[in-house]
């Protein structure tokens, strides 16, 4: 497949994850109570869906290398990245490659929070 066919299967099932998401964060704002409902429900049915899809492409004929792109790089991309990263940690375990699941585990978590937290110190000193 070209490129700018596989950025379109992408792009279009980005879009319509990106609508999904803010859909489920429409439905759960009633219900909010201070916790974030909303992400968690993206983060757990993502995660469900890039795995389900995910197997589904690589142990079957069902989902070819086109509906790949659109549904799991696309839809569950921008539906939630959560759901990617838990996709490539479990590849990592199921390669046997558990330095480097431990690292990217571990340097997800600290280094985004690392990160988040580096960003709204430098947003505060703009302001």
């Amino acid at each position: 497949m070209k490129h700018a066919g596989a950025l379109l299967l992408v792009g279009t099932g980005g879009f319509l994850g990106s609508v999904a998401r803010y859909a489920v964060t429409i439905l759960f704002s009633p219900v909010a109570m201070g916790f974030p409902y909303a992400t968690f429900t993206v983060n757990l049915l993502g995660s469900f869906l890039i795995g389900f899809l995910g197997e589904l492409a690589v142990s079957s004929t069902l989902v070819s290398p086109e509906t790949r792109l659109f549904l799991v790089t696309g839809f569950c991309g921008g539906f939630t990245t959560f759901s990617a990263y838990m996709y490539e940690h479990a590849m990592l375990i199921k390669d046997a490659q558990f330095f480097y699941a431990s690292l990217y585990l571990a340097g997800s978590v600290i280094g985004g929070l690392v990160a988040l937290y580096t960003g709204m110190f430098f947003a505060k000193l703009w302001t």
